[in-house]
Formats: C-alpha cells, sequence, structure tokens
C-alpha cells in the first residue's frame, strides 16, 4: 500500500474510532487533535520521518480504542450540548 493511502486511511479510522468514544470532551478533543496533527505534518518528506509518524498514530488507534473500550465500561448522562433538540408542537 502507497504511504499517502495507508496516511489516508489511518486518518480515516483515526477519527471513526475517536467519535466513538462516549465523553463529549474527550470525543472533539480527540477529532480536533487528530485533524490538528495530520495538518501539521501534511509537509514532511522525509519517508522515515512518514514512516515514524504512521507507526506513532498506529499506536494512537489502538489507544483510542481501549479507551472506548473502557468509557463504554462506565456509562454517564449525556450532556447538554450532546441532546438533540426536538420541537414539539407546544413549542410555537
Amino acid at each position: 500500500m502507497s504511504t499517502r493511502r495507508q496516511a489516508i486511511t489511518l486518518y480515516r479510522n483515526l477519527l471513526r474510532e475517536s467519535e466513538k468514544l462516549p465523553a463529549y470532551n474527550f470525543r472533539m478533543y480527540a477529532a480536533r487533535k487528530i485533524r490538528d496533527t495530520f495538518r501539521a505534518n501534511r509537509m514532511i518528506n522525509d519517508f522515515k520521518e512518514i514512516d515514524r509518524q504512521v507507526a506513532r498514530g498506529k499506536e494512537s488507534l489502538e489507544l483510542i480504542r481501549r479507551q472506548v473500550i473502557i468509557g463504554h465500561l462506565y456509562t454517564t448522562d449525556k450532556l447538554v450540548i450532546e441532546q438533540k433538540k426536538t420541537l414539539r408542537p407546544s413549542d410555537d
């Protein structure tokens, strides 16, 4: 697999896994951190450095997967910001 395709696949997998985090703050932080890190490393041309960053990303993916499992063991109520607003007929 090409390095570009591998990086894009890793990016998508990281974002998908971060969406599974049950805690809103952790979920938003993880998504923001993933996007910022990939944007910062976009211009790297050294293949050794790219391989190091991809390996680091894979470690982060495994970390997020473990956190998702742990997070689902201890469920809490959703925050107000996470609850979908529904319009009732009496709200008009």
